[in-house]
């Protein structure tokens, strides 16, 4: 599945047009067989204060459940405009949420961290189960989650 996120654009991580070449980004999350039901993941970004950039993408549509994804929502301010367009269906256990987007090649190496948080419906909440920054030595290397998370990799 191929996205632009327009979170991402509007908050200027894209950068003025014409000044920046943007590359797309392929990101994996492969979830662990936990049993339960399907997960709630939304990977988002921040820069290299921590300050909130914007969401890439959203899987569980049901805006009554984001509050089980408190370090999102609290960096994301609850504004459901930050997900418009760009959700889909919770990921089962054992299956793997694959999204691709455009990004600013000055993301890259830039100090920027890519979050995934999970959350699973009468399970825990995994705020910061993968955190990790994006980097060119990071391309395309698996990191292992701290809750739901099996496998996650980023690759352009």
């Amino acid at each position: 599945m191929k996205l632009f996120a327009p979170a991402i654009a509007a908050a200027a991580v894209l950068a003025a047009p014409g000044l920046a070449s943007a590359r797309e980004v392929t990101f994996e999350t492969t979830l662990a067989n936990y049993g339960g039901d399907g997960a709630y993941v939304v990977i988002y970004v921040t820069d290299k204060s921590g300050a909130y950039v914007g969401t890439l993408w959203m899987a569980g549509g049901r805006s009554k459940y984001y509050r089980h994804l408190p370090e999102w929502l609290r960096a994301s301010r609850g504004r459901l405009s930050e997900v418009d367009g760009i959700t889909g269906a919770s990921v089962g256990a054992g299956r793997t949420l694959k999204i691709s987007v455009d990004l600013a090649d000055t993301i890259i190496d830039g100090g920027y961290e890519v979050h995934v948080d999970t959350a699973v419906e009468n399970m825990r909440e995994n705020p910061g189960d993968v955190v990790v920054p994006l980097t060119s030595d990071g391309n395309g290397k698996p990191v292992g989650g701290r809750g739901y998370v099996k496998s996650f990799t980023y690759s352009f």
